[in-house]
């Protein structure tokens, strides 16, 4: 495979990883195949090692002593749960935003707004929320939040997100109304808007594994597993 220059090799087995799991390709239980990735990739396992560390650290693996490193469970409940925590985290920092706006903050989150109104295509709108969490969470998440939220942000997927038709429509309500309760400082609705938001953006994740053949429809009883479709 070749390099993408810019972009760290500990950052592109994450990625690849990931894409393994979300496309069917790993299921709970099985083995990460290290020799294998620095195969496909084309690099050491010195950054494959780093990237387990991180994926061990999110929750997404297991490693065992002299066994490897093993896919955690992974099912509806669990992307369900990782963004319950990135709502929940979040609306802690908006929660602090909403305690203390400071006009700077205001003028910054007002300006992004209008970005994400007026954003034409997904990509767009998906680097003004960016911006627009970025502006919170630096100004009003200490070190470990912003850690915690980082951890929480693995399964959802940038490059999803980036090509979403609908994401714009699903989830600008929600910045409305986050921005209107930093205003008026109203804790309680800016965590709120945090969690509705997250709750949306993990239905439409599990509807997606679904379409992807990963999860079985609601309802669905069989033997054996959906075939997965590739990203």
């Amino acid at each position: 495979m070749p390099k993408k220059y810019g972009v760290k090799e500990k950052d592109l087995v994450v990625s690849h990883i990931l894409n393994l799991v979300l496309t069917g390709k790993l299921r709970t239980g099985d083995r990460v195949d290290r020799n294998e990735i620095a195969k496909q990739l084309g690099i050491s396992r010195v950054p494959i090692q780093e990237a387990l560390v991180q994926l061990e650290h999110d929750g997404i693996l297991s490693t065992r002593y002299h066994r490897g490193a093993f896919i955690e469970r992974f099912d509806e409940d669990t992307v369900a749960e990782h963004h319950e925590l990135y709502g929940m985290l979040n609306g802690m920092a908006s929660a602090r935003a909403a305690a203390n706006p400071t006009p700077r903050i205001l003028g910054q989150l007002d300006t992004l707004l209008r970005v994400l109104r007026t954003a034409g295509e997904s990509r767009a709108f998906l680097d003004a929320a960016a911006q627009y969490r970025r502006t919170v969470n630096d100004e009003y998440a200490g070190p470990r939040l912003h850690a915690a939220i980082r951890a929480t942000q693995t399964l959802i997927p940038r490059m999803f997100w980036a090509t979403y038709q609908n994401g714009r429509d699903e989830l600008l309500p929600f910045y409305e109304e986050e921005t209107s309760a930093i205003h008026r400082r109203d804790p309680a609705a800016a965590r709120a808007a945090c969690i509705g938001r997250a709750d949306v953006m993990g239905k439409v994740m599990l509807a997606e594994l679904v379409r992807r053949g990963v999860f079985a429809p609601p309802g669905w009883v069989g033997s054996g597993s959906a075939h997965a479709v590739a990203l």
